[in-house]
Order: C-alpha cells, then structure tokens, then sequence
C-alpha cells in the first residue's frame, strides 16, 4: 500500500473504502437493494433518453436541458454506485490513488454541472410562463447549445481546481478512507500537510455553485409562480402549475443536501449520518428525477404510448 519517499516518509498509493461498517448479512441486503435501484436509476433515465431522441415532439429546449440532465444522472450512478457494489462484496479491495482522484473528480465535475442545469431549466421555464411569445426568440437552439455547452465546461473546470488542489498535498498514511466513495472532505482529511486553503476554496465554491444558483431558481420560480396566479385558464394554471412543482421537487432535494452536506457545521452531522446524506444525494436523487421530471409528464407518458404502440404494431 505504501512505497518509500525519503528516510521516513511514506506515501499512500491506494486507499481502502470503509463504507458502512456493517456485518456480511446486511452488506449482502444492501448489495441487492442498490444493484435493483443502480438499475432503476439506468433504465429510467435511458428511457427518458431514448424517448426525446426518438419523438420528434420532445425536440424541445425543455426536454434538450432534460436529456442532459439525464446524461449526468447516469453518469453520477456510474461514477460512484460500481465501486460500492464491489465494496459490499469485498470491503478490503483498495482503490488505487489515481483511481480515486479520477473518481472525486468526476463527482465534482457531475455535481457541478447539474447545479448549473438546474439553474438553466428554471430559466427556461421563466420564459416559457413568464414570455411566451418571446420564448422562441430568446431560448434559441443556439442559446441552449451555449448554456448546455457552459454548464459542461464551468462544472469540470472548478472539478479540476479542486482535484489539482489535492494533488498538491502530501498522503503519508493512514489510508482508509471513511465513507463509501472518494468524497473529497473524506479524502482531505487523511493529508498530511494544512488544508485550509482547500476548505476555503470549497466553501466559496459552494456560494457560487449552491447558494448563488440557489437563489436564481427561486427568483425565476417567485415570478413563475405570479404568473401562473394571473392565468385565467383553469387548465392552463394546472399544467403550468404541475410542471413548475415537480421542478421545485428536484431542486430542493438536489440544493437542500448539498447544502447541508458541505455548508452545515459538521459538528452537528456524525460521519455515519453524513454518509446518508450522500447515498440520498449520490445515489437516489438519480433514480428520483426521471420519475419526478419526466414521467408526470403529459408529452413524455405519449411518448412512451407512442413508442409501445409502434413497438407492438412492428410485431
């Protein structure tokens, strides 16, 4: 696990996931319930992409935004659910440093550009309620290429701010890492040098990537929501109404534990707890989006008739 660097110093070169420290019986439960819901995750976010590439009513900006988010969701799975499967089969099997850095970097990366998404979607529905008949002109296929593309791009970019602020700090021992992922506070605490500036970094990256678009969202939502109270419509209010909700179900779930998981005083949170925290955050968030976004959803539940109706009619 360690090599030699100078006299006494020792460098970590893997670490070993603790996870949730657990007996084989209920490690082999959980193995089974987060394989089912690994794959629910998959399944109901590739259907949701299968159906706005392949329904031509879907080519919307709305649905554009949710396809991406779509890809981050499956993304996020793949990033963090394989190495706990495996860590629930085999709690003593160490991940390599890089491998570990790759994986607190994709995490952030994810993480960020779904904050940013979150922001852009709600931009697109204030539009869309608030300007209907300027929404074509102002929520252009251009403008959703350049928002999507800028989401992409600011989100890895603070990831790799991040992961080089790590790899500037010496790892020397122990190297178990506390949790069932490379989650970078985890990982910060086994350096051996101060990381007070990472803190800082973090913490200022969390006023803009979690509280500054926090508060956009819920701008856009306060103007939405006036709008939607001034249709006369019946109708019109309920489906404004229906699509804005289960909007702000996903926002609140995504910006509320991140809120609390990096901005709350970890005092008040015990290592075990915050490992919930992530699992709701990581893990099920995810699989929760395309059931709360897409399949309430009056166009998407046709397109899957559409799809299932063809499908049978091709037999």
């Amino acid at each position: 696990v360690h090599s030699e660097m100078g006299k006494n110093q020792t460098t970590v070169t893997d670490f070993i996931l603790l996870g949730f420290c657990l007996g084989p019986r209920i490690h082999m439960v959980l193995f089974g319930f987060f394989s089912l819901f690994y794959t629910s995750t998959l399944l109901g976010n590739g259907v949701i992409l299968g159906l706005i590439s392949l329904d031509s009513r879907l080519h919307t900006p709305m649905y554009f935004f949710l396809s991406h988010l779509a890809v981050v969701d499956i993304a996020y799975a793949c990033n963090t659910v394989p190495q706990m499967l495996v860590n629930l089969l085999d709690p003593a099997k160490p991940i390599s440093f890089a491998g570990c850095m790759t994986q607190t970097f994709f995490f952030l990366s994810l993480g960020h550009t779904e904050c940013l998404l979150l922001v852009v979607m709600s931009y697109d529905r204030y539009v869309a309620i608030c300007h209907p008949l300027r929404y074509s002109a102002i929520i252009s296929w251009k403008m959703c290429a350049v928002l999507a593309i800028t989401s992409w791009t600011c989100g890895s970019l603070l990831a790799l701010v991040h992961v080089v602020l790590i790899l500037r700090l010496p790892f020397c021992g122990p190297h178990e890492i506390n949790h069932f992922f490379c989650e970078i506070l985890s990982v910060l605490k086994l350096a051996c040098a101060d990381t007070r500036l990472n803190q800082v970094v973090i913490f200022a990256a969390c006023v803009f990537i979690l509280v500054g678009p926090l508060c956009l969202v819920l701008g856009s939502y306060s103007h939405i929501l006036l709008a939607i109270l001034s249709i006369r419509s019946v109708e019109g209010r309920r489906k404004a109404f229906s699509t804005c909700s289960s909007h702000l179900c996903v926002v609140g779930l995504f910006f509320g534990s991140a809120i609390v998981m990096y901005m709350a005083p970890k005092s008040r949170h015990p290592e075990e707890q915050q490992k919930i925290l992530f699992l709701f955050y990581s893990f099920f968030n995810p699989m929760l989006n395309p059931l709360i976004y897409s399949l309430r959803s009056a166009e998407v539940k046709g397109a899957l008739r559409r799809a299932l109706c063809k499908e049978n009619h091709s037999q």
